[in-house]
């Protein structure tokens, strides 16, 4: 049986959660900025009519947005990995298998639906669902490949009168959106290789279907010839039901202010520390490797502000998840990259060489319950019962604990100030009907 799938995809999904518990804003201009409230990252349907681009600094935009009374907002993502979460249960109850492909979209398999109502319908149900149980509204793109399916859902973002929903299992109907379709919004196809394939004399995304395979793989590599069977309705690329795990995690920031001192940067790094152990739990891994890493400003006057940047990493004995060997580790490596005089923009930790839980290899000689560094370490044992025990206070969204390395009063963080409620992770923030 040949495969069908679905491309599932929010609109304008952050300014859209933004919207979400403002019915005040249905039909106002809306932006969302990026961290440290510096460049606009997401746009309403209104705001992108006014010309707003994506990515510009804010103080570009300044006098467009009070000229037009656009309502603009810190990044709350809080907010917007719950309203995704939701979302994304919904689907799976849905449709019989999902792959979640980033926070607001998910690739559905839809092979046999047909024999039990017409796509174009299910597409239809899938949209009135999520809007009626979400209250996000989404497109849905059908077809017999991934890619095609990344085509349709553009296809029913870009004409209203799609109703949302683009069914291309038809022949006839993808050869006739491709022929309208620039070759830069194919999937994987980025801005460098569209240069090339216009070189070729290849515009549309039905000239790239057309081209021969085997000329295009001596040009490009086997990617490009899999995306070419995609476009002619051959199946390459299987749903992935299972997220894979994530093989490095980062957290990293940079900050609202330049960052002087030591023990300020020392809150800093056990801040991201905190986050990196977290999402490693999440995903129910373990890791031995740390880097912690700084710099200043790479865009300052470097005569009045020198640029420094360094790094340093660290392997633990045995794998860990708990966080207070991470703690201990990262801050034995800031202190081997630490320079005083130097005013430090960002910083960050990534972890890496991961196991999963109970699945390691044992040193023959090592306490098995301990993650030192060395012998002059402090013992570190991992306490999953503990671990879990701060996760779930922490995601309960009725209290925050931590421990007391990251500081009570975080002068550096990111500066968020035009910052939405939690809606729907903090009891305090929940809205109130009068």
């Amino acid at each position: 049986m040949s495969k069908t799938f679905a491309l599932v995809d929010c609109n304008n999904f952050y300014a859209s959660c933004e919207k979400l518990f403002r019915p005040d804003l249905a039909d106002k201009p809306v932006v969302v900025l990026s961290n440290n409230d510096g460049c606009v990252i997401a746009r309403s349907r209104e705001a992108k009519a006014l010309g707003v681009k994506m990515g510009v600094p804010y103080f570009e935009v300044r006098e467009l947005v009070g000229k037009h009374g656009v309502v603009v907002f810190s990044s709350n993502y809080a907010l917007y990995a719950d309203i995704s979460s939701r979302v994304m249960s919904t689907l799976e109850l849905l449709a019989p298998a999902v792959e979640v492909y980033s926070i607001d979209e998910a690739f559905l398999d839809l092979t046999g639906v047909q024999h039990a109502v017409s796509l174009a319908d299910f597409g239809l149900e899938v949209r009135q669902t999520i809007r009626n149980w979400t209250g996000m509204a989404v497109c849905v793109g059908i077809a017999p490949s991934k890619t095609l399916a990344k085509l349709a859902n553009h296809a029913a973002k870009q004409w209203q009168k799609t109703g949302g929903v683009v069914d291309l299992t038809s022949k006839e109907r993808q050869r006739k959106l491709m022929a309208l379709m620039p070759v830069s919004e194919v999937w994987g196809i980025g801005g460098r290789m569209t240069k090339r394939l216009n070189g070729l004399g290849i515009y549309t995304a039905l000239q790239l279907a057309d081209a021969s395979p085997k000329m295009l793989r001596r040009q490009f590599s086997v990617v490009i010839e899999r995306t070419v069977a995609e476009l002619n309705g051959e199946s390459c690329l299987a749903l992935e039901d299972v997220a894979t795990n994530k093989k490095e995690i980062v957290s990293s920031r940079a900050f609202s202010q330049r960052i002087t001192e030591f023990a300020h940067m020392q809150q800093a790094v056990s801040e991201y520390v905190h986050r990196a152990s977290e999402k490693l739990r999440s995903q129910k891994s373990r890791a031995k490797q740390l880097t912690v890493f700084i710099r200043t400003s790479p865009f300052s006057n470097h005569i009045q502000d020198p640029f420094y940047s360094n790094s340093a990493t660290g392997v633990l004995v045995s794998p860990t998840d708990d966080t207070r060997d991470f703690l201990h580790l990262a801050d034995e490596l800031l202190k081997k990259i630490w320079k005083d005089g130097y005013r430090y923009a960002k910083a960050g930790v990534m972890l890496a060489d991961f196991y999963d839980e109970g699945i390691e290899q044992l040193q023959l000689f090592a306490d098995t319950g301990s993650a030192c560094v060395n012998e002059a370490a402090p013992v570190c044992r991992t306490n999953t019962a503990l671990m879990s025990m701060l996760d779930e206070i922490n995601h309960s969204g009725k209290a925050k604990v931590f421990f007391a390395a990251k500081g009570l009063k975080q002068d550096w963080a990111m500066k968020r100030q035009l910052l939405s409620p939690a809606y729907t992770t903090k009891w305090k923030d929940i809205p109130k009907a009068n």
